[in-house]
């Protein structure tokens, strides 16, 4: 087709003659986009979010958000005639009154667990491959906004069924915030409009949930997004990728394509999860009173660490001024959390203050090529993991048959233990990494191809890189570290004298610089035990 239909033709000018949007279509649709698996996972959450903005609006038009009591007379049976409050008894109707119901319900459901573990894994890739460098820390920040506000968005959602798992889980709410000095009891009175549980919570997290929450999650999505496209997507080392360019496929037709069938993709997951994998069924954990409790209950996995650290806490208090500040409750509210979301937000400006570099970084790291920073992120999994773990140690100890006491010592240890080990391993594994690069780099690729040289020596035959293969392994740069002297001779900058200043030079020798250096595979390089180079062996490239 050479020319354009009428019927597009005249909408389109009518609309660019008002709006001048021609030339800026015709630019941004070009825009290419750099092809890397990685860079999808943060597409889960996107595609996530939108699926629970459209599930999350079929289920307001069912679900009650009060908390007066009713008598309940739909179709489960079991419930019939059993007091409830409102909330509860309208999500019971969703689940088996309203066609579509149940399963919209549990879509909405799996899409929030998929939302929050997508805005997870994808804030690690971006950790572990620099891209919360310059210029985008404040992208970097924005993300770690919507992950806390997940969390939130995920807990106030959470309690609206008003089940007993759900109160459950507001009761825990509830005892935390009125742990938090000076300000618990205010907030709770917002939240629950008085003593605990009231008859205001749920109508107030509904309002929560479907306006405040959302509205903000999605105005910083815009923002993310508009940033990323100003800003350009990072691209991984290889062949013809340097920071001045973006090596990949344009935005329309490629990229929108590929982005439409992976939206497709998402949802098809999320509705076969929902179809064939039953998640919460409020049906068999009855209505809430305050005084039933319910044992093996188990919050959604992004809340886990929460439970867990309230599980393992020594039960420590501090009496002060005759107040009682109780710290095996606001230690775990706030500690873990805060070590995780305040060390996001400030890492990218605490590592270019140890390094010194104020460049711009537009091509991704390799994880193993920065091996501190590698080896921090995993000690931050493994502190997660472990609190994660042992959110369910009454479940382990049933499962496994092991003491209740000995799960939670174990829990203490390992929260501090768990941490150390992931660091000291994660970084011996990249250093391992970076010296299996050196050899590819430096000897080839072994072939399996075994050759007896002229002398009666036996070697194994390696063959080149092809130029794509080296160009992604040369892609490594060391990392910046502070200049030791000025000038070479050997007199510190004015920023690294004193105390603080001798700290962040002894920071950045141990954190920066090359630590295994790649060569340039050209010169030959003789085997740990004396034997002739193996570079003899390598064969002709074809």
């Amino acid at each position: 087709m050479r020319t354009v239909p009428k019927a597009v033709a005249r909408p389109s000018g009518f609309l660019d003659d008002r709006l001048g949007g021609a030339g800026f279509l015709k630019r941004n649709l070009r825009k290419i986009f750099p092809d890397h698996w990685s860079f999808l996972l943060g597409e889960i959450a996107l595609y996530s979010f939108v699926i629970l903005l459209l599930t999350g609006t079929f289920l307001t038009l069912w679900f009650k958000p009060s908390m007066t009591e009713v008598v309940y007379d739909g179709s489960y049976a079991p419930l019939k005639g059993v007091m409830m409050s409102e909330a509860y008894a309208s999500s019971l109707e969703i689940s088996f009154d309203v066609r579509g119901g149940l399963l919209i319900r549990q879509m909405h459901h799996w899409a929030a667990l998929l939302f929050v573990a997508g805005m997870m894994v994808h804030a690690l890739r971006v950790f572990f491959t620099g891209a919360y460098r310059k210029p985008r820390e404040i992208n970097w920040i924005i993300g770690v906004a919507l992950l806390t506000l997940a969390l939130f968005e995920g807990l106030t959602g959470y309690s609206l069924p008003d089940d007993l798992l759900s109160g459950a889980g507001l009761r825990v709410t509830e005892g935390v915030v009125i742990s938090l000095p000076l300000v618990g009891t205010y907030i709770r009175f917002f939240l629950f409009g008085g003593e605990y549980p009231g008859d205001e919570v749920i109508s107030r997290f509904y309002s929560i949930h479907i306006l405040l929450i959302p509205g903000i999650i999605l105005a910083l999505v815009t923002a993310h997004l508009v940033l990323m496209w100003v800003q350009k997507h990072t691209q991984m080392p290889g062949k013809g990728r340097t920071n001045r360019n973006v090596v990949g496929a344009p935005f329309y037709p490629a990229f929108m394509a590929k982005s439409g069938a992976y939206f497709l993709f998402t949802l098809g997951t999320v509705a076969g999860l929902a179809t064939f994998a039953q998640i919460n069924p409020i049906w068999l954990y009855g209505p809430y009173t305050p005084a039933d409790v319910s044992a093996g209950s188990q919050p959604d996995f992004y809340l886990a660490f929460l439970e867990g650290a309230l599980r393992i806490m020594p039960p420590w208090e501090l009496h002060v001024l005759g107040f009682t500040l109780p710290l095996s409750v606001i230690i775990p509210a706030l500690v873990p959390l805060g070590i995780i979301v305040v060390g996001m937000a400030a890492y990218p400006f605490a590592e270019r203050w140890i390094t010194g570099d104020h460049r711009e970084h537009h091509i991704a790291d390799r994880p193993r090529n920065n091996p501190h920073r590698t080896a921090i992120g995993m000690s931050a999994v493994a502190f997660y993991g472990v609190l994660w773990l042992f959110g369910a140690n009454d479940e382990l100890s049933t499962t496994f048959h092991i003491s209740l006491n000995a799960t939670t010592y174990a829990g203490r240890v390992l929260v501090i233990a768990a941490p150390v080990l992931a660091y000291v391993l994660t970084y011996r594994i990249c250093l391992g990494l970076q010296r299996s690069d050196a050899a590819l780099v430096a000897h080839g690729v072994e072939t399996g191809v075994i050759k007896r040289l002229p002398h009666g020596e036996f070697v194994e035959v390696h063959a080149p890189l092809s130029e794509e293969s080296e160009a992604h392994l040369r892609g490594k740069e060391p990392v910046p570290a502070l200049p030791a002297g000025a000038n070479g001779s050997g007199v510190l900058p004015e920023r690294l004298r004193g105390p603080l200043g001798g700290l962040r030079g002894r920071m950045s020798r141990a954190y920066g610089g090359e630590k295994v250096p790649l060569g340039n595979g050209h010169a030959p390089e003789t085997l740990g035990n004396g034997h002739a180079p193996k570079k003899q062996g390598v064969l002709p490239p074809h």
